[in-house]
């Protein structure tokens, strides 16, 4: 499954309507560690058709960003069923994303 881009008109319909859990990399364009991140996500996408997978730039939707009380990026978030069930914030290696959406 591909990635998918994230705004506010969205943003229900994608997250918290979705019987799948939900992976959210919250970066920017000029982000470096959000760079070395996006590599990961995407690979995630694409070898987990378990999972949906977003992303949220947070330059183009402050107001999700604010909602999520992201203060430093890059900031991944898991959603099931409506409700956060991790967080980290600063680059991780993959093992460690994975290891986010078992919980």
């Amino acid at each position: 499954m591909s990635v998918i881009t994230l705004t506010k008109d969205t943003f229900t319909e994608e997250v918290v309507a979705s019987e799948k859990p939900v992976l959210i990399d919250f970066f920017a364009t000029w982000c470096g560690p959000c760079r070395m991140v996006s590599p990961i996500v995407d690979e995630i996408a694409e070898e987990n058709d378990g999972v949906k997978v977003c992303k949220i730039d947070v330059d183009e939707e402050p107001e999700l960003a604010q909602a999520f009380g992201v203060a430093s990026i890059p900031t991944l978030v898991v959603v099931k069923d409506g409700k956060i069930t991790s967080r980290a914030v600063g680059a991780r290696p993959k093992k460690a994303i994975l290891e986010m959406l078992q919980s």
